[in-house]
């Protein structure tokens, strides 16, 4: 019998391996042969090459939008359901409560009803596209063959419809990811109930060599006007070592909610690029080099491909390769033969905060210019996984939708029986034809023809370097910014009474009113290169925004560009490469001349004596400073600004720009840093860091590393979040950096699980040559395939760790998979 029993026993469990084995092999795309699809006009091949880049190659432009539709849907199926899901507010009807946060964030913001406002304004060939596109999605799912991805079958739903407005839905999304400053709106708010203006402006400090935007006691204002509520509300707070664990249920999506608090901070979302004109290199052409910096996450926003068909818009051909956003039908960054581009986030200021003011004998009203007015209202309904339905109530006012009705934070901090804020963003408006504009872009052969293309493009607003091989360069701003009244003295720096119209936008700029630099200014100096800087030409006459990116990355571009007579492809990966930290050095004097009596203090502080800002993975001294800085920060800051709001602050935002002021300025490091002073704080600081690292890496300095405590962290939403699944799911991989070196490496220290780990760094890498477009080259942290089993799910990581690169040509040298969709 128990012979019987481990036969009967093994036999299960050699069943199970097998259906195992043919549910994997059958999850895989089909990459070869042939595919049939209902909705196809022609034939259409998809193959892939040695870099792993799909070729579309169609007879017509719907096709191609068609077949593009039905390879992102084959390669990254659960990606575009979690993204339709995201920005529809549906996340809970599969996650379950834990997403509801995020869930009416959507539903407040309206992205389904902006998007669909837009689609109505569109032409009808692009929305032909958009239509192609969404019907190659769904005929994918209805007779794709292929077995649904395990998330899936995990998390028990099957992929819904998608629409046309939902790929106008997603534009919508990256300009919300990346177009906006709420955050730092709110955060002076809060701020100022515990500090005077002046401490404000120190804690925040304007862009480096300018005054603050507003000349408004902040402090005055908000506490005159009567906003705060009484006492404090708890914050949600995080644990100061970044010990607290996650919960190991299947829908914790705590990540997915911060993620969604973290909107509407534009500190950290940043890029690199840079166009050097043929009289700075060896060839005599133009090269062109992008890195945009996003939240890392497995698999990666970006798929590669090419798109060709014999009409593209405008009737030009379509021949364009690079990286195609899952959920759109156009290449949003790379070159076609003619002309590359790229681009870095701008920065603006395109959403103001408005304090509305409640009516006390009527809260269904809020006040305007005029009198009282009713607040818009519409019900939404969510469903929730497990539990009945949820009703809200969204309101709108003049200005927009009211944000603090769904954001936690803002009734911690404001009095919401009498004023609520609401949220005025110019990439909600109708107008917005971004994808339309990303669409013409793709036939572009030259820089004015590509200029002339984006001439359209609205949100989120971006720094556009081009190169074509006629060795024409530009640069140019990109997108609308509001127009302000010349009698707006807040300037959208910080929430501005509703009431009172001198704070209402009146108008946008024009394409041909924002930043520019020719051909001839570029050659002149030899390049042009943005990092997030602030970007203003000398005697600029309109008001941008002052939530600038401190210069450290645009700085030390400029520093290796002009360091060498001529670049090539060679020195070009080398900046983009770099792992000088500039703001590591600023504050390393501190640090040096700290003294300890820890017993680990001698030994960390000889790691650091000779440190040159080199922030590589396999060196203990970027590790030593920056838990050093960390914890500096915590001693100096928390104490002033409040334990709970430092930690509500905290995080996304490092406050290296404050604590660096604070520190150089005498009167100030004495305010903040106490009776003690700063030396003890910087001394306490150690000490806490010290701790910290030997409780992770031992008790051994030399043997400490970076790259151990900072891995670039590519998470999967939502199993990203689940210890047991995260091991199969997440793509980790050392790396090093910071979140001022030009191969940046941003991490959260407010992370709950490992807070310097790398989240947020080059989401792909290109160069492109203009004196020979096909040696252009490309690299980004995942892979193309999205499907957890695949071999290519992961395949490009080690590859980006080390700043290596993949050939992105539009003629390959051979075919590794090829495949024709046939009607």
């Amino acid at each position: 019998m128990l012979r019987k029993s481990l036969a009967v026993l093994s036999a299960l469990l050699l069943l199970l391996v097998l259906a195992a084995a043919w549910y994997v092999w059958r999850s895989f795309p089909q990459l070869d042969g042939e595919m049939r699809a209902t909705g196809l006009g022609a034939p259409v091949h998809v193959r892939r090459d040695a870099s792993d880049v799909t070729h579309i190659q169609a007879s017509s432009l719907a096709d191609a939008s068609f077949a593009i539709g039905w390879v992102h849907a084959q390669e990254r199926g659960w990606q575009l359901e979690f993204n339709r899901r995201l920005l529809r507010g549906e996340l809970s009807e599969v996650l379950g409560p834990a997403t509801l946060e995020t869930d009416k964030l959507m539903r407040t913001l309206g992205i389904r009803h902006a998007a669909q406002a837009q689609w109505e304004r569109l032409p009808a060939d692009a929305k032909l596209l958009l239509q192609a596109y969404a019907r190659g999605i769904n005929a994918f799912h209805a007779e794709g063959g292929q077995a649904l991805p395990p998330e899936f079958h995990i998390l028990r739903t099957s992929p819904g419809e998608w629409q046309p407005q939902d790929s106008m839905g997603w534009a919508l999304m990256m300009a919300l990811d990346l177009g906006g400053n709420w955050g730092n709106e709110f955060a002076r708010l809060s701020a100022v109930q515990r500090l005077e203006t002046r401490a404000l402006w120190q804690l925040l400090p304007p862009y480096p060599g300018e005054r603050p935007a507003t000349d408004v006691d902040l402090a005055a204002l908000y506490r005159g006007l009567g906003v705060y509520r009484e006492g404090e509300a708890p914050a949600r707070t995080t644990s100061q070592q970044g010990h607290q664990q996650p919960r190991l249920a299947l829908a914790d999506a705590d990540a997915i909610n911060d993620w969604a608090r973290g909107l509407g901070d534009p500190l950290g979302k940043g890029s690199n690029n840079w166009v050097l004109a043929g009289s700075r290199t060896e060839s005599g052409k133009p090269l062109l080099a992008n890195d945009p910096h996003l939240g890392l996450g497995a698999p990666a926003i970006w798929y590669f491909a090419r798109l060709q068909a014999p009409a593209g818009p405008g009737g030009k051909p379509l021949d364009v390769i690079g990286a195609t956003l899952p959920g759109l039908p156009s290449v949003v960054l790379g070159r076609t033969a003619g002309v590359a581009w790229g681009f870095t986030n701008l920065g603006p200021d395109v959403q103001d905060l408005y304090l509305e003011q409640i009516n006390p004998a009527n809260p269904a009203q809020y006040r305007k210019p005029d009198g009282w007015a009713d607040f818009a209202r519409r019900e939404e309904v969510l469903k929730v996984k497990g539990q009945p339905d949820q009703r809200i109530v969204v309101r709108s006012t003049r200005h927009g939708p009211v944000l603090s009705d769904v954001q936690a934070s803002h009734g911690r901090v404001l009095d919401t029986s009498r004023f609520v804020l609401a949220l005025r963003w110019a990439a909600l408006d109708a107008g917005n034809q971004t994808v339309l504009a990303g669409m013409r872009s793709n036939a572009a052969q030259t820089v004015d023809e590509l200029l002339a293309a984006f001439a359209g493009y609205h949100s989120p607003m971006q720094s556009l370097v081009a190169a074509d091989t006629q060795g024409r360069t530009a640069y140019q701003a990109i997108g609308r910014a509001p127009r302000r009244a010349s009698g707006n003295d807040l300037r959208g720096v910080a929430p501005a009474p509703g009431w009172d119209r001198r704070y209402d936008w009146i108008g946008e700029l024009a394409n041909d009113e924002n930043p520019r630099v020719d051909h001839a200014a570029i050659a002149a100096k030899g390049w042009h290169a943005t990092a997030n800087q602030r970007i203003l030409p000398a005697g600029y006459p309109h008001f941008l925004g002052g939530d600038w990116h401190t210069p450290e990355r645009f700085e030390r571009i400029e520093t290796l560009l002009a360091a060498r007579p001529k670049h090539t492809a060679s020195s070009v990966r080398e900046v983009q490469g770099d792992l000088v930290s500039r703001a590591a050095l600023h504050l390393l004097p501190l640090l040096q001349g700290t003294r300890s009596e820890h017993p680990l203090a001698a030994a960390a502080l000889a790691q650091v004596r000779d440190f040159d800002g080199r922030m590589d993975a396999d060196r203990a001294a970027p590790l030593i400073v920056a838990v050093w800085a960390d914890e500096l920060t915590r001693g100096v800051i928390a104490p002033r600004l409040g334990q709970e709001r430092f930690e509500a602050l905290y995080g996304k935002r490092s406050f290296r720009p404050g604590l660096e002021a604070i520190l150089g300025d005498a009167q100030a490091a004495a305010a903040w840093c106490g009776a003690a002073g700063c030396a003890q704080q910087s001394a306490l600081a150690l000490e806490r860091a010290l701790q910290r690292i030997a409780a992770q890496q031992g008790r051994d300095p030399a043997a400490w590393r970076w790259g151990e405590s900072h891995p670039a962290q590519s998470t999967h939403r939502p199993l990203g979040n689940v210890a047991a699944l995260a091991r199969f799911f997440d793509v980790a991989v050392p790396t090093g950096g910071d979140n001022w070196t030009v191969n940046v490496g941003q991490y959260w220290a407010n992370d709950r699980r490992n807070p310097f780990a790398n989240r947020h760094a080059a989401s792909l890498r290109a160069i492109y040559d203009l004196a020979d477009p096909e040696a252009s080259v490309f690299i980004y942290q995942t892979g193309q395939s999205g499907l957890v089993f695949s071999p290519r799910y992961r395949d490009m990581s080690a590859e980006w760790a080390a700043v290596a690169y993949r050939p992105l040509r539009l003629q390959p040298d051979r075919w590794v998979h090829q495949a024709r969709l046939v009607p």
